[in-house]
Order: structure tokens, then sequence, then C-alpha cells
């Protein structure tokens, strides 16, 4: 039996969208910058210092007035901690009106038709995740207890640790289990690690990390994570019916 578990931020929702929003309420007057690279740069300071935020070494405000402000400097602004937080507020605030993208809900709706086990593994604070797993109503797929926050479990990705407590607990078969993520160092590799499969969510056009650790399945900006479940579960079927199809990576 097949079984999918999902990143959150950037994955199942459109995390540009609520930075987007933000940065459009307090720096209208450097609209010219590319947001997308603004944004990028921001998950790559942010990435830079996870592990000091989540062992309390650096405050979570501290981590926030960080990330947005190297981000900024990266195209020679300069913006105050002022600025910083109350940007991160509205991002925030605009963060609880994110939904599910189309394709994932029909990803979930097949394997939930399909009985195929679901569950969730993230990096982050406890409540803010168990808060995005509410407001996207992921609890209509996923259970409570298949929810895997690395701030609560004290393990973060990509240490192949938190993905081996997930297969404990849902008791998942690794050669057949997937992690759909959009990080190529937390999500692909630390799933490779697992002797999990990977699915790279690519919508944002960003180079391999890795020559040498490679992801199963590609899902870029156009792809539909839908097609790419229910296209392994059919070859799966194939495979057993004693017709093996080859897909591109």
């Amino acid at each position: 039996m097949f079984s999918f578990l999902f990143d959150i931020d950037d994955t199942v929702y459109d995390q540009l969208s609520p930075f987007a929003q933000a940065f459009e309420k307090h720096f209208d007057h450097h609209a010219s910058l590319p947001l997308k690279d603004l944004y990028l740069y921001s998950r790559k300071f942010s990435d830079e210092v996870f592990e000091r935020s989540e062992s309390g070494e650096m405050g979570r405000r501290e981590m926030h007035i960080y990330r947005i402000t190297k981000a900024f400097q990266v195209f020679d602004v300069q913006i105050t901690p002022e600025e910083a937080l109350g940007f991160q507020y509205d991002y925030e605030t605009f963060q609880k009106n994110i939904r599910l993208l189309p394709d994932v809900i029909q990803a979930l709706d097949y394997c939930k038709t399909h009985r195929l086990p679901l569950g969730v593994i993230t990096n982050g604070p406890r409540d803010h995740q168990h808060n995005k797993v509410k407001q996207l109503g992921l609890e209509r797929w996923i259970l409570p207890e298949h929810v895997f926050v690395s701030n609560e479990i004290g393990i973060a990705k990509p240490d192949k640790r938190i993905f081996l407590h997930a297969q404990y607990t849902m008791n998942l078969e690794p050669e057949t289990t997937y992690y759909v993520g959009d990080s190529y160092a937390n999500d692909v590799i630390g799933a490779k690690q697992a002797g999990w499969k990977a699915i790279w969510i690519n919508r944002r056009g960003i180079a391999p990390l890795s020559a040498d650790v490679r992801p199963d399945y590609v899902a870029e900006e156009q792809c539909s994570i839908a097609e790419i479940v229910s296209g392994i579960c059919e070859q799966g079927q194939e495979k057993r019916e004693g017709h093996i199809i080859q897909r591109g990576i």
C-alpha cells in the first residue's frame, strides 16, 4: 500500500501569496524589487538560523527580523526592525486566510478514496503549524496523531529521525512511502536519507542542490500533484499485474 506524507509551507498552499500581500501593504515604495526572489531569499535566511530559533538560542521575533532584513539587504535596501516586525505581523495575519491548492485537494481526495495512509511532517513552532493545519482543513483527510511538527517532537527535517518517527508511528513501509515537499535540502534529502521516495514541489524553478540525491518525481509550476500521486498508484497496480510503465523524473 502506498502512503503519502506532506510538508505544509509552500507545498499544500502558496506561501508567496500572504508574503506578497504583506509586502504590498508595507513596502509598495519598493515595488520594483523582484518579489519572488525576495521571498526566496527570506526563506533561505530563515533556514540559515532555523536550528538557533528552534533551540531558543535566537528568539522567534529576532529570527523574523533577521530573515526579511537580510533578504532586503541582498537588493541594497535597508529596513528597520520596526518595519520588519510590522511586515511579519501582517504576514502572519494574511496566513490566516490560506487555502489548499486545488490539485492538493484532488490528491488528498484520491488518497482518501483509495484508503491510502496520509500524514504531515512540518518544521516550525508547534502552535503556529497546528493552526495552519486547522486553517487549511487538513483534518478532513489527516488524523491529528499523523501530524508531526518539529518543535513538538524535538527533531527537525532534514534529520531522518523525524521521518522514521512518522514511519514507526504510522506503521509505514519505507519503499512505498512518498514525501511531498518544496525544500530540496529538508524534504528531498531528508526523505531519501530515511529510505523514502520523494516528490519535489518546485514551482519556483529552483536548481537542485545535489546531483547525488535525486527526487523520484518533480512537480514544476504547471504539474499536478494529483496526477503524480494517481500515476504512482496506477503504475504500482500495473506492476502487480505484470505490466511495468517507466515514468520520467
